[in-house]
């Protein structure tokens, strides 16, 4: 298993927090007519006050170095973050289709959740995909978003227990 492999866990995942999808949203249309690109990272569904056991989607990654035009967006994988709460990604399409191209199905394999966003940026206008590019449903959940300095909370030490796990 490589390192990023390692980063995209297959815990449950509950669902995106409101908040969280609204930025990326919000995100798609300023970087319209390029596409926007980034990673999804989860948060334990008991530290937002849900009385349950998974994940919640609660932040978007943006690699720096991530070139974009308006057919594509391509990331620097050396420049993907050591973050053990990967969970997938997070894409626009600025032409409106709201369905995986067949690049975006050769990066899907990594995690377990891909969000499509199409133009022009509606609350209506995005979905989600599994791994092998089918639609799956995603709730929109709205919790209370974690401090954004728990982000930067975790040590090789972390990293390393989370890879050997």
């Amino acid at each position: 298993m490589g390192l990023l492999d390692a980063l995209f866990r297959s815990n449950e995942i509950l669902g995106i927090a409101e908040e969280t999808l609204e930025f990326a949203l919000e995100s798609s249309e300023a970087t319209h007519p390029d596409e926007y690109m980034g990673f999804l990272r989860g948060t334990e569904a008991d530290r937002l006050g849900l009385d349950r056991d998974g994940l919640v989607i609660t932040d978007i990654l943006v690699v720096p170095g991530t070139e974009s035009n308006s057919v594509s967006a391509t990331v620097k994988t050396s420049q993907i973050p050591n973050d053990v709460k990967a969970l997938g990604s997070i894409h626009s399409h600025p032409n409106g289709v709201i369905r995986p191209s067949s690049a975006d199905l050769e990066t899907f394999g990594r995690g377990s959740v891909h969000v499509i966003i199409g133009a022009p940026y509606r609350w209506t206008d995005w979905k989600a995909f599994d791994s092998q590019g089918q639609p799956t449903n995603l709730h929109v959940l709205d919790v209370d978003l974690p401090d954004t300095e728990e982000f930067f909370d975790f040590t090789q030490a972390d990293i390393d227990e989370e890879l050997r796990g």
